[in-house]
């Protein structure tokens, strides 16, 4: 893993919102006595949740809340990837994943708009509304190529999807989550092909073994849900 080191850009303070604060009490809470040093991950989860970011002076304010040394806090931080160090896009953090699936299925196109819309792969773009990543499996392989953008998930993306849904958000817009071809969950393209012979549940198929009942009447048992 690469050394992760805090942004030099650094705000003068931090404080944490009223509502932060409520959610961190309650992480708080779940853990025993002497044990509060456990919500840590959330906590600063909740913070990025409020800033975008988690800043060196947000470490400082964990550690405090939690009463336990800055540099534990900041060994957390860093070590995470999923907490991000340095400012990020004001409208929107895009991560397009470039694992196997998503790159089979064209995910390296995907990357290549991010390039040339907004630069360098975990930089912020020039206007300082988007910040993008090529990261590691989301777990939506079956519906690759996809991006989370922001706390979303974009799935079967084309380009041209992609390019009206980065559109979208640049413009104000929060495009609903989802696959672009409207495929519901990760069911298989084109509908069911297997196990929709009416025989198989509707006990006409069943053969009754000598001495034992029917565990299955003709007609008495019900079609799956699909």
């Amino acid at each position: 893993m690469s050394v992760r080191r805090l942004s030099a850009d650094q705000p003068a303070s931090f404080a944490f919102s009223k509502e932060t604060m409520k959610q961190a009490q309650w992480w708080i809470s779940k853990y025993p006595d002497g044990r509060q040093q456990s919500a840590v991950i959330p906590i600063l989860w909740l913070v990025q949740k409020q800033e975008g970011w988690v800043s060196e002076p947000s470490i400082r304010a964990v550690a405090e809340l939690l009463k336990m040394a800055t540099i534990r806090v900041y060994e957390v931080a860093t070590f995470y990837t999923m907490f991000m160090l340095e400012p990020v896009g004001t409208i929107a953090m895009v991560q397009v994943c470039g694992t196997t699936a998503c790159q089979s299925r064209g995910s390296e196109d995907l990357l290549a708009v991010c390039r040339k819309r907004f630069g360098p792969d975990s930089h912020r773009s020039a206007d300082g509304k988007f910040y993008w990543q090529e990261v590691e499996c989301l777990g939506a392989c079956s519906n690759a190529p996809m991006a989370a953008i922001n706390d979303r998930y974009y799935e079967d993306l084309t380009v041209e999807g992609f390019e009206k849904l980065l559109d979208a958000f640049a413009a104000g817009k929060t495009p609903p989550p989802g696959s672009e071809i409207g495929r519901q969950g990760s069911a298989v393209l084109g509908g069911n092909t297997t196990l929709n012979d009416p025989k198989l549940y509707d006990g006409s198929a069943a053969k009754p073994i000598k001495g034992l009942p029917n565990a299955a009447p003709k007609g008495k048992a019900k079609a799956p849900v699909a």
